[in-house]
């Protein structure tokens, strides 16, 4: 029977011939896509991947200043998405945007 340096020695072995097939599989797989994508004429943008050349956007999740106060209570609106109750009740009420606008 083995000793347990001994198995752990085969661990160690067996776990570098496992990382050296796998690499040598991946590799050889990113070759067959590579050759594909060369015989059909084919881009990343084609398979539904990021190509990592588009425009980021910078404005995305940034705050926007309020364009509309009540001025009963202080609460404000930025003019975007659906309209408060606030907005709307002084809507009904025959008041304008121009007026609720700071």
């Amino acid at each position: 029977m083995a000793t347990y340096q001994e198995l752990l020695a085969q661990k160690a072995d067996l776990e570098k011939k496992i990382e050296s097939a796998r690499k040598q599989e991946l590799a050889d797989a990113i070759a067959q896509i590579r050759s594909l994508m060369a015989q059909y004429g084919l881009t990343v943008a084609d398979l539904g991947g990021k190509t990592g050349g588009g425009k980021v956007s910078t404005t995305k999740g940034s705050k926007v200043a309020p364009k509309y106060r009540n001025g009963a209570t202080g609460e404000t609106w930025t003019g975007r998405g659906r309209q408060p109750k606030w907005v709307e009740q002084a809507l009904a009420s025959g008041k304008s945007l121009e007026e609720l606008a700071i």
